[in-house]
């Protein structure tokens, strides 16, 4: 189970890091022309914000565990992404864009399952 955990919370960390790296940096246009549509309806503010949750998840996901400094914080970091997950599938629904729902349901569930092997490890 630990195995897996690792793997899931690294597959997720890049995921998040880069496409938080990517909000923070890019412009709303080129964010737009490279498939992250589901920025369209807030303003650059909440994207910057955003990204930063990104950013600290993805890092939560895997420091305070190899560390053992604070590991709570990991599943709260895996919870907070299921959080994002949520928002951004609510947001690409209402684009209409079935494809990237099931990708963000997708990553929501592998969040979840490192946010339960996370907290059943601690508990």
């Amino acid at each position: 189970m630990s195995t897996a955990l690792w793997i899931a919370s690294g597959i997720l960390a890049v995921i998040f890091i880069g496409s938080g790296l990517a909000k923070s940096t890019m412009s709303r246009d080129r964010l737009l022309a490279t498939g992250q549509s589901g920025i369209a309806p807030f303003p650059m503010p909440v994207v910057r914000l955003t990204a930063l949750c990104e950013i600290a998840a993805g890092i939560g996901l895997f420091a305070p565990w190899l560390t053992g400094v604070a590991p709570a914080l990991t599943p709260a970091a895996a919870v907070g992404l299921c959080v994002v997950m949520a928002g951004a599938a609510i947001s690409h629904a209402s684009l209409g864009e079935p494809k990237q729902v099931a990708v963000n349901l997708g990553l929501l569930g592998v969040a979840a399952f490192v946010a339960a092997g996370r907290l059943a490890q601690l508990y």
